[in-house]
């Protein structure tokens, strides 16, 4: 059977942009890394599952930094030189994706923790008994 001649039509110009922001969402099971622009439109985005780590090894500092290795790389694609970085959660991996966004070619202009401080809200899980 012959295959159909299907043309996916234009392909999306890469935005090139020098400056945005750097969202770090790290739990104590993932961490993810999204880069938008000024404005807050995503440009690119990687986490520690995207990048292959299953299971336990998604929560480790090692995945957070390949995860953040990966989204420097797609935001060189389109230019960027300088991010503010956001960093929200309790992981590990919050530290080593700071660093390894500044050692793929992004500069830090700023860093902003707002991780979201409960007012007394949700039960915390219980305490592990190891």
């Amino acid at each position: 059977m012959a295959r159909k001649n299907t043309s996916r039509g234009k392909q999306a110009e890469k935005r090139q942009v020098a400056h945005g922001n750097a969202y770090i969402h790290a739990t104590f099971n993932n961490t993810i890394v999204t880069v938008t622009d000024p404005q807050g439109n995503t440009l690119c985005w990687a986490s520690a599952g995207h990048v292959g780590f299953k299971g336990s090894r998604k929560g480790t500092p090692f995945a957070a930094q390949l995860a953040a290795e990966s989204a420097a790389k797609k935001a060189g694609a389109h230019g960027m030189k300088s991010v503010d970085i956001y960093v929200s959660g309790p992981g590990g991996g919050r530290e080593t994706a700071i660093r390894s966004l500044n050692q793929n070619g992004l500069e830090v202009k700023s860093l902003r923790d707002v991780t979201a401080v409960p007012h007394n809200g949700c039960r915390p899980p219980k305490k592990r008994r190891v």
